[in-house]
């Protein structure tokens, strides 16, 4: 989980100035923690809070997003999201905004069960992104990682994904020169999961780079399944942290 946390410190610097090349710093001092990244971690502790059958999960993601989120006023949510985060009376809202598959990353770490990576993504987005949109960004994204950390290859994965997701009928070479920003579940996650697919090494992971965000968490978490992320990456982003948010991190890490 801490992947995706890295992948939200590094490409915060590039969601509104965005960069095309391979040629850049991981981490520098305009690198900074998300409201990604927060989010994920009130999903961490909303998971480590439930019970054995989750099934008060909702309810908790409810309870630690608003709880946890409302100390982090000014970390960029969106309108919408902003609103129900301070709402006393919360509701889903339609959402196929991308922040639904950028915080359900501990749904595949913890999950037993293929099922159950589906059941919990669903449990943890419901409440905000109800569209069926929303719904399948943070499901695809939530079985990716339970397929890599059962020790599925990328070929597998990648079928499983073509198959019941997204079809990722283009390369990014393809859409380099077409790709514009965009914040919608349907228009980043199947190409954040296609440069993962291509990708041989970590740099060329991140080379679709419009939206770079929301690309860089999907690579990093998934990266973080096959490939641990160095020492230096997991010290830089920790500092970032409050220890009380890094305590749920790292029961996932």
């Amino acid at each position: 989980m801490l992947g995706a946390i890295i992948g939200d410190i590094v490409g915060s610097r590039f969601e509104w100035n965005n960069n095309r090349s391979k040629q850049f710093e991981f981490l520098t001092y305009k690198c900074s923690v998300t409201d990604d990244s927060i989010m994920s971690l009130a999903i961490a502790k909303a998971l480590l809070e439930s019970k054995a059958d989750y099934s008060d999960l909702s309810e908790n993601a409810i309870k630690y997003m608003q709880e946890i989120g409302r100390h982090y006023p000014d970390c960029g949510y969106g309108g919408q999201f902003r609103r129900w985060i301070f709402s006393d009376n919360p509701q889903p809202y339609g959402s196929y905004g991308n922040g639904a598959a950028m915080r359900v990353s501990a749904c595949g770490f913890v999950a037993n069960s293929l099922e159950e990576a589906k059941q919990l993504s669903e449990a943890v987005t419901i409440v905000t992104h109800n569209h069926p949109e929303g719904l399948k960004g943070a499901e695809a994204t939530a079985v990716a990682i339970f397929l890599a950390r059962s020790g599925k290859s990328l070929l597998e994965i990648r079928d499983y994904i073509t198959k019941n997701y997204y079809p990722l009928d283009f390369t990014l070479d393809g859409i380099r020169d077409s790709y514009e920003f965009n914040e919608s579940c349907q228009d980043t996650v199947p190409q954040a999961l296609e440069a993962f697919f291509e990708s041989k090494i970590l740099k060329t992971q991140f080379e679709m780079q419009y939206q770079l965000e929301a690309t860089v968490i999907h690579l990093r978490l998934l990266q973080e399944v096959l490939q641990k992320p160095t020492t230096v990456y997991r010290q830089r982003s920790e500092n970032m942290l409050l220890p009380s948010l890094m305590s749920a991190c790292l029961r996932y890490w």
